[in-house]
């Protein structure tokens, strides 16, 4: 018999195109209903928990192989980014041979990484799929042996019911159906062994393949948090180092500029006021002159009620500031021991502002009179019960209101500036708006150059505190 290729005769190929031929032929019958075809319902859901599983195991060992090329671009960004740290670590700097050791601890703990991945998860995986191409080959062998046992049983059955019986055939046929289903069979029990099994394996191969990835990625990210602790802990002592010097050399060019300022100023030099402090209080807000005037000519006994030390630098502090009376222009001066002996310029000789006579018994001071007062043992003016007390200016603030004040009242202020608010809880005041002040409910809650009150107006129409809230001391002046 002639050759058409190697190891295949043209009379094997032959019987190989009769097969799949009468494979099709039987195929067609058995969709049409003529002839019968073998059905095992416990096998079909054998094959598709195979394929279910093959799919499965397939998916998962791409997944795991695109995890490892993660690894492998993690391994090396992370060795190009240790070696630009080493590339700017100046060796003078603090623990430059620690960092060099740490990057290559940080290489080798990678290699490693990978290297494990590949010799367990992956390899379990690998192991794991190679059986499944054996498997499915068998499966579709016992496909195809199925539909050859169904075609010589229908072909055997045919020939006992034809009229005219050839027993030679028809034991022909009956051998090859005897054939056919052993071949069937055989395939048919091994496969049900082993699918079974290879269902159940599934859960062993998981378990093995995921307690290793997670035991390997919890030991390299074990080693890996003492290398990134370690860095830290260099790049802290780095940067406190790199404070200290700057420090110390900020203290050398202060030094250095103040010698530079003490040898350019001249020994004569007045010296030079400081400059204003880094955080200050909210601006130190003083009444207007016209204001001043107000309150003077509202309460013309305040004058009556001061000292005489009290005038002396009343006058001092408001003609000259802060300046020696002996250094003011003209020069002016007073005897401790005699108070009514006071010079000034465009006085008399008899101690007496020129035009203003009998000056010890009511003397004229610019637009102001100041007439003398009388005083008792104990310094204090006559009839001004209270002087220099803050019990003076509260009994004075509350005098003609006792009994329509709210509760905690403590006294009376007047708005001399404008106040918006910036919070719920402020009080909004405007130029000339009396306020109660009043005492906090508890006296950690009040802070530095603040009050607590509610305005006047609305508590004389409401008789209720709720529009309290706080403002600034400094906006405000006693009444």
């Amino acid at each position: 018999m002639a050759e058409t290729g190697k190891g295949v005769t043209a009379g094997k190929l032959a019987i190989n195109v009769q097969k799949r031929l009468t494979r099709a032929q039987e195929k067609v019958l058995q969709k049409l209903g003529k002839a019968d075809e073998t059905r095992d319902a416990a096998f079909e859901e054998m094959v598709a928990n195979f394929n279910k599983q093959m799919n499965e195991g397939t998916k998962l060992h791409k997944d795991l192989k695109a995890y490892l090329t993660a690894v492998k671009t993690m391994h090396d960004a992370s060795r190009r980014l240790q070696d630009c740290l080493a590339d700017m670590y100046e060796p003078e700097w603090f623990g430059k041979e620690e960092m060099d050791a740490l990057a290559e601890d940080t290489d080798t703990l990678w290699m490693d990484y990978h290297q494990n991945m590949m010799d367990k998860p992956l390899s379990t995986m690998d192991a794991y799929l190679t059986q499944f191409p054996d498997i499915r080959a068998r499966i579709a062998k016992r496909d195809r042996k199925m539909v050859d046992f169904d075609s010589a049983r229908h072909h055997f059955a045919s020939l006992q019911k034809g009229k005219k019986k050839d027993e030679a055939k028809i034991a022909k046929a009956e051998e090859d159906l005897g054939r056919a289903q052993k071949i069937y069979e055989e395939l048919n029990v091994e496969l049900q062994d082993e699918l079974p099994a290879l269902w159940d394996n599934r859960v062993g191969v998981y378990v093995n393949t995921f307690q290793s990835l997670a035991g390997h990625q919890e030991k390299f990210h074990r080693e890996m948090s003492k290398l990134s602790q370690n860095l830290n802990d260099i790049m802290t002592k780095l940067e406190e180092q790199r404070e200290l010097k700057k420090g110390a050399a900020a203290k050398t060019g202060d030094g250095a500029r103040s010698d530079e300022v003490n040898h350019s100023e001249s020994a004569g030099s007045p010296p030079k006021r400081p400059g204003p402090p880094p955080s200050r209080p909210p601006p130190q807000l003083t009444p207007s002159p016209d204001q001043r005037q107000q309150d003077q000519d509202q309460d013309p006994g305040s004058q009556q009620a001061s000292s005489w030390d009290s005038w002396r630098e009343h006058t001092s502090t408001d003609q000259y500031g802060d300046q020696d009376p002996e250094e003011t222009p003209g020069g002016w001066g007073y005897d401790d021991s005699e108070p009514q002996s006071c010079t000034h310029p465009g006085w008399d000789d008899a101690d007496t502002a020129e035009g203003q006579e009998d000056w010890s018994e009511g003397g004229v001071y610019g637009a102001h009179s100041y007439p003398e007062p009388s005083w008792d043992d104990d310094g204090a003016p006559v009839g001004q019960e209270g002087w220099g007390d803050d019990g003076g200016d509260q009994a004075a603030a509350t005098s003609g209101s006792e009994g329509d004040v709210p509760p905690g009242f403590l006294y009376k202020v007047k708005a001399v500036h404008d106040y918006a608010a910036t919070d719920s809880d402020e009080l909004e005041l405007k130029t000339g708006d009396m306020v109660l002040a009043l005492a906090f409910d508890t006296p950690d809650e009040q802070d530095d150059g603040w009050l607590l009150g509610v305005k006047e107006s609305h508590w004389l129409q409401n008789k209720d505190i709720s529009a309290k809230g706080v403002f600034p001391e400094n906006f405000t002046q006693k009444v």
